[in-house]
């Protein structure tokens, strides 16, 4: 299929700003949580760090049980449709985390909510994630997917880079029900933005399920074992810092969104020239290394825990240029 880039003579860069605007919006509101939620349920609701991982996880499950279903929505509806409906979803997470002020005298009902609220805030993020790396492969091409990645990547961390700092002030200075408000408000201003994305004609072929998952499932496993030590030290890096006094606690986050958006500008177009797994198997071993050093003062069997996922998801990628040429087919198959 021939890129709408191409038929216009676009940029890649002109024609996926609206879309990389919209991702910008939606995930600076995630940074915005992303160091505060914790601390509000350890302390504000006085729950323990079980508590504290389901609620910070829930969202991430809502994510991986919905992705088929926005997948379905974006093919069905079209990716803009996604879009619009991701933003809406992930909206409503907000006006739970408000909700959850009315019960703050009864902690087993007030964390409740929050915890819903994170799980349709994934479910949200299904949709517009999905949607909008559909509509950009669409627009620039299957030859741009390195880029496509790199530049929604980039608006993506940039996001989290700004809101953590946000967030951290906000809880600070108002408590988490400013974080909550700014979380609902902030994407729906971004629903203006889905006037400049284009929106894509219908009348695309589409793949069974199977098709799919044969195509995706080893690297998706990769990614889902990269993901587990990300999931954990996001969810507790603000209480090890604030049992240390160490400040400030939004720093891990943004320093990681700094690095990734480094490490995208400066090495986004490998996959396109030299193939994904050869530069994730690269990747995945300067993972696994930096948050072993990372976690040197975590007991030796968490540790242990971690390299594990690490080492699996390093020897999902380990056929190489065999497996690049696997994938290859299957994708040739699906489209």
């Amino acid at each position: 299929m021939t890129s709408e880039v191409a038929k216009s003579g676009g940029t890649s860069a002109a024609v996926l700003l609206p879309i990389m605007a919209v991702i910008f919006g939606v995930y600076i509101v995630m940074g915005l949580a992303m160091p505060v939620l914790p601390l509000y349920v350890h302390q504000g609701l006085g729950l323990g760090p079980f508590v504290v991982g389901l609620v910070s996880g829930s969202q991430f499950a809502a994510a991986m049980f919905s992705r088929f279903w926005a997948g379905h929505h974006a093919d069905n509806k079209g990716p803009k449709h996604a879009l619009l409906t991701g933003l809406l979803v992930a909206a409503a997470s907000g006006l739970l985390y408000v909700l959850s002020f009315y019960f703050a005298g009864r902690p087993s009902t007030s964390v409740g909510i929050p915890l819903l609220g994170r799980a349709v805030l994934g479910a949200g993020e299904s949709l517009v994630i999905t949607g909008a790396l559909t509509l950009g492969l669409t627009l620039v091409g299957a030859q741009n997917t390195g880029k496509v990645m790199s530049w929604i990547g980039t608006a993506l961390y940039t996001g989290f880079a700004i809101g953590a700092p946000v967030g951290t002030t906000l809880y600070a200075g108002y408590g988490f029900e400013a974080v909550a408000l700014a979380t609902m408000l902030i994407r729906l201003v971004g629903l203006p933005l889905l006037s400049f994305v284009r929106h894509l004609p219908q009348g695309r072929r589409f793949a069974g399920l199977t098709k799919v998952a044969g195509a995706v499932w080893l690297p998706g496993l990769g990614v889902a074992l990269a993901g587990v030590g990300f999931g954990a030290i996001s969810t507790f890096i603000v209480l090890v810092y604030v049992a240390r006094g160490w400040n400030p606690m939004w720093l891990p986050f943004t320093a990681l969104s700094i690095a990734f958006i480094g490490g995208r500008g400066v090495f986004g177009h490998f996959p396109d020239r030299i193939g994904g797994a050869e530069v994730a198997l690269f990747c995945i071993v300067v993972e696994a290394i930096g948050q072993a050093l990372s976690g040197k003062h975590i007991p030796l069997r968490l540790r242990c825990l971690e390299l594990f996922s690490q080492v699996s998801a390093t020897r999902s990628f380990i056929p190489g240029s065999a497996w690049k040429r696997s994938v290859a087919r299957r994708a040739r198959a699906v489209a």
